[in-house]
Order: C-alpha cells, then structure tokens, then sequence
C-alpha cells in the first residue's frame, strides 16, 4: 500500500510539472551528474535505465524528459583483489519549435582497484560535448586513490585524491586548452532504511600551474525503492566554473526526479 502511495504522489507530481510547462523539450538520455561518482557494484553485470524530468537554470533555462543508462560489475584483479569497472553513455537533447536549446552527450569509464581493506586505486576517462556551455569536445583522463574513512552499514564516507590531464575544444573562436588538474572528491551516503538512501558528492579540480582557475561539482540527491528493481530518485546539482569559456556563466544548475530500472 506504501509503495502504491509513493508512486501515485509521483505521478501526480510529474504531471504538475508538465502541466505547468508551455515548452516542454524531449531528450534521449540524462547527462551523467558528478565527474567523480563512486560506483556501489557487487559481483556479476549490474545495468540500469532511468527516465524522468530535468529542469536546468544559468547557460540554459529549459525543462526536459531525461534518461541514463549505466553498467558496472566487480572482478578479480591485482593479487585477487576485487576490481570495479563502471561505465555509461548519455545524451542530453532539447528541442523547442524545431530548433535545439541544449544538447549535452557524455561518456564515463572508470576502474577501481582496492589495494588494501579501505584504500583503492583508480583511473577514470571522461568525454563531453555540449556547445550550449561552448565546447566541442572535452577530455579528462584522471588517476589517484581513494580511501573509506567510514562505513558502519548505514553511513558511508569516502574520499578521493587525484591527477587529470584535461583538453578543452571550444565551440567559438576562444583558443583550445590543455592543463593537468589536481582533483578531490567526497562521497556520504546514509542509508536511512532498507528501501532508502539519502547521498551528497562534492568534486573540486584545481589548474595545477593557477588555482585561482577551479571547477566544483555538488550533488544531493535521495533514492528510494517503490517496487521490486524500480526506484524513484530525486536529485540536485550545482556546478561552479571560476574561468568559464568566454561569454558563459559561471553557475549552472540542474533539478531531475526520475523513475529507475535495474536489471
């Protein structure tokens, strides 16, 4: 009875929020929300599809249909230790009279190695292109360590340090950029009960040759079962670029409720 509440208060939101909209757009798949997300896989193929709404505020105002995919699994790896592979691609497109407004595509490959009972290595690869925040094409390849500081079954909290190599194309005539960033990352997740989970990641990269030109990346979010494999996430995000490409703002937010999938 719970279970059938929670998703009727859902859809009586969701249809709020498109009642509510004259310029409703329509996309693919949701952008990947956090550039050092920290992977929960367990033994086996883990996937997941998410569909849901977005509502974004800065370069771009629009409110969109949204949807991710994500696959992860745990192996063995050095000295029988086990190994975390995570990986997901994504599209974010909005369209309004025919003419596009937003259009972000991502893809993500990540690789944890735990080296010992709290401390892992890792090294990750990003790719992003969205015109809209002005670039063609934007590359990360990162290596560092993380470390569980804390985790007694209902909190969680973990952390992370390390180096990227980054390359900037931009969309206007601005001149590409390449630098080497140090980069932080710190996870907390309180499971509040078996079907419940409330969770915040904050991510900083820093130009290693001028700290005054840094990122930040702060994500709150709480995920809660609704039925067997079927989750409800509602989640908020803030992004913050002290050096933005020329003629952008600073400051971009984003708001998404979805309806999640695991398989």
């Amino acid at each position: 009875m719970i279970h059938k509440t929670i998703i009727l208060l859902v859809l009586m939101l969701t249809l709020s929020v498109v009642a509510a909209a004259d310029d409703i757009k329509v996309s693919d798949v949701e952008a990947l929300y956090g550039d050092n997300s920290y992977s929960k896989s367990e033994k086996g193929l883990k996937q997941s599809i998410n569909l849901g709404f977005a509502s974004t505020r800065g370069n771009t105002d629009t409110l969109n249909l949204n949807g991710k995919y994500e696959m992860s699994f745990q192996t063995l790896g050095y000295e029988n230790r086990a190994l975390l592979v995570h990986f997901n691609a994504s599209a974010f497109v909005t369209e309004n009279n025919d003419v596009k407004d937003n259009e972000e595509y991502t893809v993500n490959l990540g690789l944890e190695q735990h080296i010992g009972t709290d401390w892992s290595g890792y090294t990750s690869f990003r790719w992003l292109q969205n015109e809209f925040q002005n670039y063609d094409n934007k590359f990360a390849l990162g290596a560092g360590v993380g470390k569980t500081f804390y985790d007694d079954g209902k909190h969680l909290f973990k952390a992370k340090l390390g180096i990227a190599y980054n390359v900037e194309e931009y969309s206007n005539t601005q001149e590409d950029h390449s630098y080497t960033s140090l980069t932080q990352y710190i996870g907390y997740t309180n499971k509040l009960n078996k079907l419940s989970d409330l969770y915040l990641k904050v991510g900083f990269s820093e130009n290693i040759e001028d700290f005054g030109d840094y990122e930040m990346l702060a994500v709150a979010g709480l995920n809660f079962e609704v039925a067997e494999n079927f989750s409800v996430t509602l989640e908020g995000e803030i992004r913050y670029d002290k050096v933005p490409p020329i003629g952008f703002d600073t400051t971009d937010t984003k708001t998404i409720i979805r309806l999640g999938y695991s398989f």
